[in-house]
């Protein structure tokens, strides 16, 4: 419970649940096949819930020691609240508990700073998709 008396809950969800929220907030101008992944049926996916309904969403991609968060969005009218501030400690807490030893992820430049308050460190790979620049960041454990 939070100040605002909401319940708030972080569940495993199904890749299909995570679709609707990623496309609202990520690409809604793309198809909504634009934001499902080849791999999202090997994936880890979590959601945060206030009230019962779904705020947040991101995705854990686990390759042996390594994992890749991917398609971590928070509804506009929820952001800036600590939803999705709590939904990515707490994937963060669940890499670490798998043993996990470098976690890692493809940041909008624009969002850096933001992760970099969970610990993780700029790389030197970048890239544009879709008209946006991306930074690789990591975490080591």
């Amino acid at each position: 419970m939070n100040k605002n008396h909401q319940q708030i809950k972080i569940e495993l969800i199904k890749a299909s649940e995570t679709w609707s929220l990623r496309h609202q907030v990520m690409w809604p101008g793309r198809s909504i096949d634009y934001v499902k992944l080849p791999q999202d049926d090997q994936g880890i996916h979590y959601g945060l819930f206030v009230s019962g309904g779904l705020i947040s969403v991101i995705s854990l991609f686990i390759t042996q020691e390594e994992a890749q968060f991917r398609k971590f969005a928070t509804l506009s009218s929820a952001q800036g609240k600590g939803y999705g501030g709590q939904l990515l400690s707490h994937l963060i807490k669940q890499a670490r508990h798998k043993g996990i030893k470098r976690l890692w992820c493809n940041a909008r430049i624009d969002k850096t700073t933001y992760y970099e308050r969970f610990g993780m460190t700029p790389t030197q790979a970048t890239f544009s998709k879709g008209g946006i620049d991306y930074m690789v960041m990591e975490l080591y454990f």
